[in-house]
């Protein structure tokens, strides 16, 4: 049997360009580094790579989570991989790869082959394509919606081979009451002076529709007509293949005439000193998300989150801040709910829950686990 210090795990996606799931295996990554473990990952590159290997894990780029059969010409070379490099953990976070990675697993000798593990990151269309998410020797949830997901709409799944591991912020990162130090503040407000000073709402996310952004331009629009001034911080960037969508949002300003009233900041790295100078932050994708990030991340600093209440996202605003919890599409409740936050001064109390080092704690035991049981 192989010591603990001596496992290899090898995480595999599509690429490492940015994201929730980009970022969780960059920290898995490192976290296994830090306990002397081997850390590989595979995935098409990106902007994170670098982040990546200078923790210590390594990468292989290859365009495993491109969807085309022609994909399909890495099952063989990861089978020869898998071998070659002695994985002992196989963890699959995205449709495309897990077929791949399965498709070269299960012909391998299951007294040899890796474990074999996935994430359920998202509420995915329901089919025999998504079904391979739950395929996993270990099965694992980011939050009790998503396995509640998986349950419903996959009943053959074992819920005893389901863990619920939900996603984690390093409360170093981002610490209750943090504010930015004058430099950052000084550039801030010198690329947006007109946010000095002033009421700001952020809703962050790549601009795609499901993320909410018109129904945030129409609640900017109704405060300005009851006469509340306040500025709408759109934080992400333009999504590639949705460029129309980026000129609807524009042109909705436009006609809802609030245009010197909304900031399209793009996507920044900054995030946390963008939250940290927010009176709000909002989270109101309009289809249920398996958890919310954001809204861990910005009531870890204590900055109120107002969003939807469903998916991941109303699982913990019900847990750490149910002020903020509105019905989907409730253009007069949320409305209603941002006045009675703002005018109450309603704060976030401390909380324990959504660590970091509890995710990785978590993920580390599955991964040990099932590398030293007994294969039979």
């Amino acid at each position: 049997m192989k010591t603990k210090s001596h496992f290899t795990v090898l995480q595999i996606l599509p690429s490492l360009e940015g994201g929730g799931v980009e970022r969780g295996t960059l920290e898995v990554s490192a976290e296994l580094v830090k306990r002397g473990w081997r850390s590989i990952v595979i995935s098409g590159g990106g902007r994170l790579v670098k982040e990546l290997c200078s923790d210590g894990g390594e990468h292989v780029q290859w365009g495993i989570g491109e969807k085309s059969l022609v994909t399909f010409r890495y099952v063989k070379l990861l089978r020869e991989f898998l071998i070659r490099e002695k994985v002992d953990i196989l963890h699959v976070r995205s449709r495309v790869p897990a077929w791949i990675a399965f498709l070269a697993w299960r012909k391998m000798d299951p007294a040899t082959r890796p474990r074999f593990v996935t994430t359920v990151h998202g509420l995915y269309s329901v089919s025999k394509y998504s079904r391979i998410m739950t395929r996993g020797e270990r099965v694992i949830a980011v939050s009790e919606t998503a396995k509640q997901y998986i349950l419903e709409n996959y009943p053959d799944v074992p819920e005893a081979r389901i863990s619920v591991i939900h996603r984690g912020v390093d409360r170093d990162d981002f610490p209750l009451g943090y504010r930015p130090d004058g430099t950052w503040l000084e550039n801030w407000y010198g690329e947006y002076p007109q946010l000095r000073n002033k009421v700001v709402f952020t809703l962050a996310g790549r601009l795609t529709r499901l993320k909410g952004h018109l129904d945030f331009l129409d609640l900017v629009a109704v405060l300005k007509s009851r006469g509340v001034e306040v500025y709408g911080l759109l934080v992400g960037g333009e999504d590639p293949r949705r460029k129309a969508y980026a000129r609807e949002l524009r042109a909705k300003c436009e006609s809802l005439e609030i245009t010197d009233q909304v900031v399209f900041a793009g996507h920044r790295s900054d995030i946390r000193e963008i939250y940290s100078v927010s009176d709000l932050v909002f989270s109101l994708s309009t289809k249920p998300e398996s958890f919310g990030r954001t809204v861990v991340e910005a009531l870890s600093l204590g900055v109120p989150v107002i969003g939807y209440d469903h998916g991941g996202v109303g699982e913990i605003l019900e847990q750490l801040f149910p002020q903020g919890r509105v019905a989907l599409g409730d253009a007069r409740e949320l409305c209603e709910r941002v006045e009675s936050v703002l005018s109450n001064k309603l704060a976030v109390e401390p909380f324990d829950g959504f660590t970091l080092q509890a995710m990785l704690e978590h993920t580390l035991a599955v991964y040990e686990k099932l590398a030293v049981e007994n294969r039979s």
